[in-house]
């Protein structure tokens, strides 16, 4: 499932899904301690990924002891008391050790914190939340916390008292930013709600052998539209019938005055052709990115940190003051490479080596710029002033793998090799093809799908008597071809009705 959300036309994040695809944030599992590491303080937990995942100690949370009794007693299958009326133990000790509170074969409930990324498995806590439209529930903890993100002091306090008194004890809240001005019956609702999650989660974990998933965090679009999703939103297009009620019922019930632009889409041209975003992937994902008046950024990303570095290109000189040149390349530069961190997911350290210049008071206009419009991204950042050198060092939380797409065609024809079979055999190429499908009996009705590239489908469409009609009546089948942009010239894939690709 590929999701892509557009700014004014523009491209500025792209998120893609697999459907059996496992482990992804917020995802809650009981897991088995495989392995106590003390030299790390820290433990490796089997969550069921090849690689066992990593829990340190810092991340238990300081209410491990009682979240651990209270697995206990779950697992037992004695009665599980209600949260509210479970007694708490004391915090863990913050310079506590590993082996004081975890032991080998274990049963401990965590949550992914980072998807497994290279090499790495995923990254866990046991410091577990629920996150909800507007609150984020947080089971053995009593505190309210309200988002930075909401100005008014007064609104603060609304929701703080508002919140103190419909929770039950044992319930920490945090108050997210969607949730300004909303009502008491509305967040009562969502309260109610993930605290029925949470204690679901435990009515049968006394037959569930781990690792096991207990509580999954929604698919991918689902959590996006609950992060994200607010009034500037004009359309949410979908185009399967299945996801596209899946998100109707989901935004129903977190923000029903937006249902109605939610909207299937049936046209012909594939969705991402359509709306401009299948050629905006080609253009933005390659190692060179150009942006304003021939100026471009050179992306390069090694094991370590990732560089970036802005080049006036052959740039039409505005003015002949090198130094207001090189600010107006860098603003524009800076605008990019943040569309282009949200874009591709870059995480860890990014190191930028902007033109150098020589005003410290350009210096602190184009620092001020970035801080400004990288605050539109959800994900945690920090961004250091420009060093003597030039260059600007950002970190920015990394949770899952970087969006990495091939935007360099290899040659379908030749495959790299540099040579090709006479073209003019293309069309014998695909009737054998057609040919093979049907005496294989891959087809389980006559109708076939053949997707190509725009100019070679329409070679097989002209004339009244065309090559796909001469094919459906020697073959007697249906046959529909397709052109799609994103395919490489002498591209081909044959579908069935279905949908599903006929290798």
């Amino acid at each position: 499932m590929s999701i892509a959300l557009l700014q004014d036309k523009q491209l500025v994040e792209l998120s893609k899904e697999k459907s059996n695809s496992k482990f992804s944030v917020g995802d809650i599992y009981l897991g088995r301690v495989k392995k106590i590491m003390p030299g790390l303080n820290a433990a490796f937990v089997d969550v069921g990924y090849e690689r066992d995942a990593f829990l340190h100690y810092l991340d238990l949370g300081p209410q491990f002891q009682s979240l651990n009794d209270y697995v206990k007693i779950a697992i037992t299958g004695k009665n599980i008391p209600k949260l509210q009326n479970f007694c708490n133990k004391p915090s863990i000790e913050k310079t506590g050790k590993i082996t004081d509170v975890l032991k080998y074969g274990q049963h401990v409930l965590i949550q992914i914190a980072k998807e497994p990324i290279s090499t790495k498995g995923p990254r866990i806590s046991s410091e577990i939340s629920i996150a909800g439209r507007h609150l984020v529930l947080i089971p053995f903890s009593d505190k309210v916390s309200i988002s930075q993100k909401i100005n008014s002091s007064e609104e603060k306090t609304r929701l703080k008292r508002l919140i103190a008194s419909i929770k039950p004890e044992n319930y920490g809240v945090i108050v997210r930013t969607v949730a300004e001005n909303k009502g008491a019956a509305q967040l009562d609702t969502e309260l109610r709600g993930l605290i029925e999650k949470w204690e679901n989660a435990f009515n049968n974990i006394k037959e569930i052998e781990p690792p096991q998933l207990i509580i999954g965090e929604l698919n991918r679009a689902s959590t996006i539209l609950r992060d994200v999703l607010n009034s500037s939103f004009e359309n949410i297009i979908v185009n399967s019938s299945t996801i596209f009620q899946e998100i109707k019922d989901y935004i129903e019930t977190i923000a029903p005055e937006k249902q109605k632009i939610v909207k299937l889409y049936s046209g012909r041209t594939p969705i991402f052709e359509n709306f401009g975003i299948a050629k905006q992937i080609k253009h933005l994902f390659g190692k060179t990115v150009t942006f304003k008046n021939g100026a471009y950024l050179i992306i390069e990303h090694t094991e370590a940190l990732h560089s970036i570095d802005v080049n006036s290109g052959n740039r039409a000189k505005k003015s002949n003051d090198q130094e207001t040149n090189a600010l107006d390349v860098n603003m524009a530069a800076a605008d990019e490479i943040a569309r282009q961190l949200r874009l591709r997911d870059m995480g860890g350290i990014i190191v930028v080596d902007f033109i150098d210049m020589v005003s410290a008071e350009n210096r602190k206009k184009l620092f001020d710029h970035v801080k400004k419009i990288m605050s539109k991204d959800r994900t945690k950042h920090n961004i250091l002033p420009l060093s003597k050198f030039g260059l600007m060092q950002i970190t920015r939380q990394r949770v899952r793998p970087e969006m990495n797409i091939r935007t360099l065609e290899k040659c379908p024809t030749c495959n790299g090799t540099g040579e090709i079979a006479p073209s003019i055999l293309f069309i014998d190429k695909l009737e054998n093809f057609i040919k093979y499908i049907l005496d294989k009996g891959k087809l389980e009705t006559y109708s076939l799908i053949l997707k190509v590239h725009p100019f070679v489908a329409a070679y097989l469409t002209k004339g009244v008597l065309s090559l796909n009609l001469k094919w459906s009546i020697k073959y007697k089948l249906k046959l529909s071809v397709k052109g799609e942009m994103s395919l490489p010239y002498l591209g081909f894939h044959f579908y069935d009705k279905s949908g599903n690709e006929i290798k």
